[in-house]
Parts: structure tokens; C-alpha cells; sequence
């Protein structure tokens, strides 16, 4: 493993599935990433890549590959800006991790902050994957839940997200709302599909909701909207974007709370 542009290759190759995008990011001709895959498999003694007709899949192996290699070219990249460095100026990468319903709470922070830093670039990464700041993935990680309990991480509260259990129109006058916690098992929910979700909603749903009143599993914030919207249940969403309508183009319904606490959209 003593030759870095082989494994950088191949990084490329299982990131992007083709031998012509790696050849394009890497600068090279599409020989030379044909070569260096062939040369690291053979030194390897192991397949990396399943090929087929429109492009590579990473075998397991290859996949091993793609996670320590991309830590690596991260941690050169942010050795490269700290070189590069000058005195207090920030430049370089910012690479901020959040779940994809945060984006909008980050948006205007990091506009405002690339501003005031001009020769700062920012990677706003949203989705389900918890990148690990500990293995330089990224610099800043934004989280529901409980703080985190890695003894290097500095963790600063940022906001709180009002939330609050919502039903359809259709459903509450089909089945009603619950009036009561003993009401709960005799209504059905939208709840998360993740083993391992932070939410506090959704943690207090799973200790109080029997698991088969859970009919309805998501793994992102517009598939939970539009569950609950349809009527699969009783769910958990953002009050804030409940009461404005102009969310709505972005699948958030109007909703109005009723007198006992819950939304009916």
C-alpha cells in the first residue's frame, strides 16, 4: 500500500462508478486508471471492483477501500488548508454535517460567516449519515438529541425546534385524537425506521407506543409529512413550519392546533 495515486484512484472509481469520471476528476487519461486499479488488485491479491457494463461497483473489499481512503484524503485536504493558512485568515473547506431538515436553520449562519470569510468554502452536507468529526469527515456536526458523550468533541447548544404530535384532518375525524397517554395504543403512528435515532420525539414514541401501533416508518423529513398528511397516523412535526403556509410548496401542510395540544393539517 506505498502507492498513494493508486489507492486515490480507486477511491475515485468507487465514488463515482466509472472509469471516464475518474479519469476526469484525476486529470489522467482513462489507461492510467485502468492501469492503477489492475496494479492494486494485483498487489492486493483481491477484486476490488464488479465490472459491468455501465460502470464499476465496489465489491466489499472495495468498499473498505472507499471508507479509509476517503478519511485520508480528507485529513490531507485539511492538513493543505492549514498549511496554507495566514495569520487569523479563514480559508480552506468548512464542512458542516446536518440532517436534511436542519439545512434551512444553517443556511443563513453559514452565508453570513462565508462573508465575512471570502476565501472560505463551505460543504453543506445533508442526509442521514453520521459523519464522524473524530475521523476528520467533517468539521462541525448538527444533531438532535442528547449531546454526544466523545470526550474531544466541544458541544454548544444551537437552537431549540418547537415540535409537537399532528394528525390529518381525515384521520381525527375517522379515529379521533387521543385525549390522554392511556389513548395511545389505540391509534396508529408514523414513527422513524432508524435503529438508532437521536430525536427526542421519536425516542419518547418508541418507549410509549406500543411497536406495532408504529405502522408507518420513515427515514426523512418529507416522507414523514406526507404520512401524516395522507392519514397513516399520528406523528411528530416542526410547529414552526406547521403554521406557516408558505412551507407548504415544500410538503409542510397548513395546520391548526387543537385544544388539547395536538395538530390536526
Amino acid at each position: 500500500m506505498d502507492n498513494w495515486d493508486e489507492i486515490r484512484t480507486a477511491y475515485q472509481v468507487a465514488r463515482l462508478g466509472t472509469v471516464s469520471g475518474a479519469a476526469s476528476v484525476l486529470g489522467v487519461h482513462h489507461a492510467t486508471v485502468i492501469r492503477h486499479i489492475d496494479s492494486l488488485e494485483g498487489r492486493l491479491g483481491e477484486k476490488l471492483f464488479q465490472r459491468h457494463a455501465r460502470g464499476y461497483t465496489a465489491t466489499e473489499a472495495g468498499r473498505d477501500l472507499l471508507s479509509v481512503a476517503q478519511v485520508t484524503e480528507d485529513q490531507f485536504m485539511q492538513l493543505a488548508n492549514r498549511i496554507k493558512g495566514h495569520g487569523e485568515t479563514v480559508t480552506g473547506e468548512l464542512v458542516v454535517t446536518a440532517i436534511s431538515n436542519f439545512g434551512g436553520f444553517l443556511t443563513g449562519s453559514l452565508v453570513k460567516f462565508q462573508q465575512e470569510h471570502p476565501g472560505l468554502v463551505v460543504r453543506l452536507l445533508t442526509g442521514l449519515r453520521l459523519f464522524r468529526l473524530d475521523y476528520g469527515e467533517a468539521h462541525i456536526a448538527l444533531r438532535a438529541g442528547a449531546a454526544p458523550s466523545e470526550p474531544d468533541y466541544v458541544v454548544q447548544p444551537f437552537l431549540k425546534i418547537p415540535t409537537a404530535m399532528y394528525a390529518s384532518r381525515s384521520y381525527a375525524e375517522k379515529f379521533g385524537l387521543p385525549q390522554s397517554e392511556a389513548d395511545l395504543k389505540d391509534h396508529c403512528f408514523v414513527g422513524s425506521d432508524e435503529a438508532e435515532t437521536r430525536a427526542p420525539f421519536y425516542l419518547w414514541l418508541n418507549a410509549n407506543v406500543p411497536a406495532d401501533k408504529i405502522v408507518y416508518r420513515i427515514t426523512e423529513a418529507t416522507s414523514n409529512v406526507l404520512a401524516i398528511r395522507a392519514g397513516a397516523g399520528l406523528g411528530f412535526l416542526q410547529s414552526d413550519l406547521c403554521r406557516l403556509g408558505q412551507q407548504r410548496g415544500h410538503g409542510y401542510p397548513r395546520c391548526r392546533r387543537s385544544p388539547r395540544g395536538h395538530g390536526r393539517c
